[in-house]
């Protein structure tokens, strides 16, 4: 997929029309192209848009892009955001114009879809054992010589699959691998053992169809993680590094590729990569964090790194997600009409954070979620409460990897509610 296919698919994004598919949005643009629409600058709360709604904020968008492009130059990082938080091409595009170096992936699907928008460095932070995925990323690096693509192993028998049906596909250019390295016992995928990473390393440089690039891991699996345990496993799989170069495994490459780096623990890794000695090769220090570009006002917030260390900055929570008081049947109780279908509720229930009646806004005092239906919110207010039917209530979400899936395109909002853009999400 050419860079320049990538370009033109990104802007027919802005030519699909308006339709049933894409829920909140105003009725009477039925029809309209996304760009006209956009081209309209219509307000969120006057404009026509239908509740519930799910909103970003343009500024605090653009913060947090600029704020990791920031972080990571600072540290010396190499930045391959997680793309599985947003799976929106045009946020994908942002955060490359913003330094990254590609995007990281969970899945064969991912990839397509990255690829149909002109993505060329891929990560993918999972193993690959799907012949049929193979034979597609196969035919993609021999079809682009500028594609980068890069994928996890862990274990012999994974190995042995990715070569046969590489090699069944008449694979042309070797498909390159890290050995993932498990954050420990009981975690999720890796290798658990350094002996037994040498034995994956080992089949890897059988394989025609492989290249071993570098050890990558995930520290947000560590057990009961805590800063010192971060830190001493991110120390291993660095040393794990420093054991294979000196077995002269990367020999033949260009760079030495190793990578960590979920959302909460980004400062550990900028820690001890700094630590990495001089290799035989230079080293690409890959990190791959992902809810950064949209934070959130739960899990994250109470995680981010940045709580650790002001100094470098905070992150702003980007999505408000707007609904309307549709029955208030006590002083104690009301609901609104969104739910399970279209607020993230898997780490934790909505914040309620403002109301608007009559064009004003004001605090959610007295306000609280405290369940989800499908479509509706449950309400417990208190005294303090001044909420109506018809009133619309701003919620603030936990977990941005399930708030951008239940919606396929999202209004982009500035402070004043004027709507100048809309992302396209592709799960």
């Amino acid at each position: 997929m050419a860079l320049d296919s990538g370009t033109d698919a990104l802007a027919k994004l802005a030519e699909e029309h308006v339709d049933h598919r894409f829920k909140g949005l105003p009725p009477d643009a039925y029809g309209l192209t996304v760009a006209e629409l956009a081209g309209q600058r219509r307000n969120l709360f006057t404009g026509g848009f239908t509740t519930p709604v799910l909103a970003l904020s343009a500024e605090r968008l653009e913060h947090n892009l600029k704020l990791m492009e920031t972080y990571s130059a600072r540290h010396g990082l190499a930045f391959a955001p997680h793309g599985k938080t947003s799976m929106a091409p045009q946020l994908f595009q942002r955060q490359i114009e913003h330094g990254a170096w590609g995007i990281t992936l969970a899945v064969p699907h991912q990839v397509r879809v990255a690829r149909a928008f002109g993505v060329q460095r891929v990560f993918l932070a999972n193993e690959l054992v799907d012949a049929a995925a193979l034979r597609w990323i196969s035919a993609e690096l021999d079809a682009d010589p500028d594609f980068r693509f890069v994928c996890y192993v862990d274990s012999v028998r994974g190995v042995g699959l990715m070569d046969a049906a590489l090699t069944e596909a008449g694979a042309g250019r070797p498909v390159d691998v890290v050995v993932e390295l498990a954050a420990g016992e009981g975690a999720r995928t890796g290798v658990r053992t350094e002996s037994e990473c040498a034995a994956v390393a080992d089949a890897v440089a059988l394989a025609r169809t492989l290249r071993l690039a570098g050890v990558a891991g995930y520290e947000g699996e560590v057990p009961d993680a805590d800063p010192e345990k971060v830190h001493a496993w991110l120390r291993r799989l660095v040393a794990l590094a420093v054991d294979f170069d000196k077995a002269g495994r990367f020999d033949g490459l260009e760079e030495i590729v190793v990578s960590a780096g979920g959302s909460a623990w980004f400062d550990a890794v900028a820690d001890v990569f700094a630590e990495v000695p001089a290799l035989s090769l230079p080293v690409l220090k890959l990190l791959r964090s992902g809810a950064y570009v949209s934070h959130d006002d739960g899990h994250y917030r109470e995680l981010t790194p940045f709580n650790r260390v002001p100094e470098e900055g905070a992150l702003e929570p980007a999505f408000r997600l707007w609904s309307q008081v549709v029955s208030r049947p006590s002083p104690e109780q009301a609901f609104t009409n969104a739910g399970k279908r279209d607020a993230a509720y898997d780490l934790h229930l909505p914040f309620a954070q403002v109301v608007r009646r009559d064009g004003a806004e004001r605090p959610a005092t007295g306000i609280e979620v405290t369940g989800l239906s499908d479509q509706h919110a449950w309400l417990r207010t208190t005294a303090e409460a001044d909420l109506e039917v018809g009133d619309w209530l701003g919620t603030g979400l936990s977990h941005p990897c399930t708030s951008f899936d239940k919606w396929q395109l999202i209004p982009v909002a500035e402070a004043d509610g004027t709507v100048v853009d809309y992302i396209r999400t592709f799960f």
